[in-house]
């Protein structure tokens, strides 16, 4: 069920329970129907048989291949549409839980730490590789066989073998949600702060390297052996996950939406944006708006 429209988007009602630990539902269609929604719990979905589809989570926006495995956090923006798949029978196994089933004290042990990793990471959105999804389509698909405890057992091991899985891709912008996200460092979560307080103003190497009181060119390397990412890549991710938001949630033109997000032209906007989202700014918010149907 669906309701509450927030511009393209709404908010799912799931019918998991608060007696309940996860829901688990396993169809066959003959192509996508959900809008663009979101809801307050993780959900774990497995797609096969779909290639040509359209997925979007958060900012990202792909043309699927035939099977793939998605983790998605609490209130991220997604859907899946039929696009070009000319499928009769995909079949879409989801699996839902409450965001405190693994609540933060029991994923503060240490043999928790990559669990505890990876539901910090779903709040981008995570697809796993095609590797993993081999390694556990028949346990997600017969997931709904199990009972009770042993239900709840087999769902914690699919976890475990998810949070270890290697080659993810994280799938929304840093920005585009409202969480902040942990780091192994404290100089990079101060950083990484800043930049998401100040995103739409000049930001510069310098002054985000004073903040971690290293010189400028020990702080670029340092982010970059932490993070993967050099730091305008870092500061641009953040600024293209809020622009992708107001495209989404607001009437903003593509002008001001440039300079809320601390581009300084719209020619560089759209020149970044397509460049990272593969589409241009106008064609993203048309992916949304033509995303919104209202389901009560």
């Amino acid at each position: 069920m669906y309701k509450t429209l927030t511009h393209n988007v709404v908010r799912e009602v799931t019918p998991l329970t608060s007696s309940d630990c996860f829901t688990i539902s396993s169809r066959i269609i003959n192509g996508f129907e959900c809008p663009l929604h979101y809801h307050e719990e993780y959900e774990l979905t497995l797609i096969l048989n779909a290639k040509g589809a359209k997925r979007v989570v958060g900012n990202s926006i792909d043309v699927i291949n035939s099977a793939e495995l998605v983790f998605i956090g609490p209130n991220l923006y997604h859907s899946w549409f039929t696009h070009q798949c000319n499928s009769g029978s995909i079949h879409e196994v989801s699996v839902k839980f409450h965001k405190d089933l693994f609540n933060e004290a029991f994923l503060q042990r240490n043999q928790l730490c990559l669990l505890k990793n990876m539901f910090n990471n779903a709040q981008r959105g995570i697809l796993f590789s095609k590797e993993t999804v081999v390694n556990t389509v028949e346990r997600l698909i017969n997931l709904q066989k199990k009972m009770h405890f042993e239900a709840v057992l087999e769902l914690l091991s699919i976890l475990h073998i998810l949070s270890v899985s290697p080659n993810i891709r994280l799938l929304s912008d840093t920005g585009f949600s409202d969480e902040r996200f942990a780091y192994k460092s404290r100089r990079i979560e101060k950083a990484f702060d800043y930049m998401c307080n100040n995103y739409e103003k000049q930001v510069t190497l310098a002054e985000v390297a004073a903040l971690t009181n290293m010189p400028a060119a020990s702080f670029s390397r340092f982010f970059k052996k932490m993070t993967g990412k050099t730091f305008i890549e870092s500061l641009n991710e953040i600024r293209l996950g809020h622009a992708s938001r107001m495209l989404a949630d607001t009437d903003y033109n593509i002008a001001d939406i440039a300079y809320k997000s601390g581009f300084n032209n719209i020619s560089n906007f759209n020149r970044t944006f397509k460049s990272k989202k593969s589409c241009i700014p106008k064609d993203f918010r048309e992916t949304y708006t033509s995303g919104k149907k209202i389901y009560i």
